[in-house]
């Protein structure tokens, strides 16, 4: 679980609801059926219309990162500590040594990188190809990103809409004092809903992915020069200094 996504949540709506609390305010007044119907409704709808359902399944299937660190990714220094284990056995038993060890990564992009030196892929092909699929894991986060992105766009006009068709219901009812309060209390909780959710929820969700993908997408680049390193029989202590650099620059 990632600690850091779910105590944002909670910081941030727990914060707002203390303030309308210490206000004089009550929870229940800003709980509308309608409101949120109107918000998240439209948000929902005008997001689907920008999109195609293959970034919406991108965007759905990123939730989970967002919420839960992925068990198969591993840490930066863990990386280099394995590449480097690799390309000592490499030195002294040859390449094809590494066959039973690239059995044991679970990291994907790790696993079929290994696999190529393994197989006696060209070094510039192989470098080629690595590159491109961390370019098309990029393309497809960022993808991932612009939707909630998008969605925190949408979601404040939709809460002035909402904020409107409150006002346009008080109008209609100004002969009855006793319907006003509801149409009033729709029209703001609208724009609290529209306002809310785009800055709690939709934009960080948006930067999160983002922030996960560069990490990756980093994490993807060591194993590259790393496991370009194994195949030109690099000497493993220089391997490791080169490779440490890549931290030292990430921090």
């Amino acid at each position: 679980m990632n600690k850091a996504s779910i105590a944002g949540i909670l910081l941030g709506i727990s914060a707002i609801l203390l303030g309308n609390l210490l206000e004089g305010g009550r929870i229940t007044s800003v709980v509308q059926g309608s409101a949120a119907l109107i918000v998240f409704g439209g948000t929902l709808g005008a997001t689907f219309l920008s999109f195609s359902m293959r970034d919406i399944k991108l965007a759905s299937q990123s939730l989970r990162n967002i919420f839960f660190d992925d068990p198969l990714l591993p840490k930066d220094y863990a990386v280099i500590s394995e590449i480097i284990t690799f390309a000592t056995k490499a030195r002294k038993t040859g390449i094809l040594s590494l066959d039973k060890d690239a059995q044991s990564i679970n990291y994907g992009f790790f696993n079929r990188a290994l696999r190529f030196v393994i197989d006696g892929i060209d070094p510039k092909a192989l470098r080629s190809t690595l590159e491109q699929e961390n370019s098309t894991f990029e393309e497809e986060r960022l993808r991932a990103a612009k939707v909630f992105e998008s969605a925190g766009g949408f979601a404040p006009t939709i809460g002035i809409i909402g904020a409107v068709l409150g006002l346009i219901h008080v109008m209609e009812n100004l002969s009855e004092p006793t319907k006003l309060g509801a149409g009033i209390a729709v029209a703001f909780v609208a724009t609290v809903y529209g306002v809310g959710s785009a800055n709690l929820l939709f934009l960080p969700m948006a930067k999160k992915i983002a922030n996960n993908m560069k990490h990756e997408v980093f994490l993807r680049e060591i194993i590259i020069e790393g496991v370009l390193g194994i195949q030109s029989g690099r000497n493993p202590f220089y391997l490791r200094e080169y490779l440490n650099a890549f931290i030292s620059k990430k921090l």
